[in-house]
C-alpha cells in the first residue's frame, strides 16, 4: 500500500493519514465545529460548504485506502456515491438535533431535552439501518474484504467527526 494516506491498524485501531491529508481533514472538522454553534446569519451556507469539503476529503481518503482494480472501481464508485447521497439525508437528522440543541440550550426544559435525546437515538438507529442495507448491497458486487475496508474507513472517519463534535458541543447543564 505504498503512498496510501489512510492506514487502518487492526491492532491499535488507529487511523494514520499523511500530514497534508490530516491537516485538510482536521480543517474540515474544525469548519464543521465552527458552524455547529456559530450564530452567524449564513450558518446554513457555512454548514453546507463544510459538508462539501468534508465529503471531498473523505472520498479522497476512501479512494486511497480501497486499492481498487479498474473493474472494481466502476462498480464501487457508483455504489459509494449512492450510499453517500443516502447518508447525507440521514446526517441531516443529526444536524437538525444539534441545531435544535443550540437554539434551546439556554432555556432547555426536561421535555425538550428528552425530545432531542430521542431524536439523536433515532438518527443513530437510522444510520445503523443504512449501513446494514448498504453493506449488503456492496457485498453483492465486490469482495467482502474490500467492502469491510470501506466501512471500516468510513467508521474511523465518522469517529473523528464525532470526537470533534463531542469537544465542541457543551454538556447540558441541569439546574438542581
Amino acid at each position: 500500500m505504498n503512498g496510501v494516506n489512510l492506514v487502518l491498524s487492526p491492532l491499535t485501531g488507529t487511523i494514520n493519514i499523511k500530514p497534508f491529508r490530516m491537516k485538510k481533514l482536521i480543517l474540515s472538522l474544525l469548519m464543521l465545529a465552527a458552524t455547529t454553534f456559530g450564530w452567524a446569519q449564513n450558518v446554513n451556507d457555512y454548514l453546507e460548504m463544510t459538508r462539501e469539503v468534508l465529503q471531498v476529503e473523505k472520498k479522497a481518503a476512501i479512494a486511497e485506502v480501497m486499492q481498487l482494480t479498474e473493474e472494481e472501481s466502476e462498480v464501487f464508485w457508483a455504489l459509494y456515491n449512492e450510499y453517500q447521497a443516502a447518508q447525507y439525508k440521514i446526517q441531516n437528522e443529526r444536524i437538525a438535533v444539534i441545531r435544535d440543541f443550540a437554539e434551546n440550550y439556554e432555556t432547555m426544559t426536561d421535555e425538550k431535552a428528552d425530545e432531542l435525546w430521542n431524536g439523536m437515538l433515532q438518527y443513530q438507529m437510522d444510520l445503523l439501518k443504512l449501513k446494514k442495507t448498504w453493506y449488503a448491497k456492496f457485498k453483492k458486487s465486490l469482495p467482502t474484504g474490500k467492502v469491510v475496508t470501506c466501512f471500516q474507513a468510513e467508521n474511523k472517519i465518522e469517529a473523528l467527526v464525532n470526537a470533534q463534535l463531542a469537544l465542541d458541543i457543551p454538556m447540558l447543564e441541569v439546574a438542581d
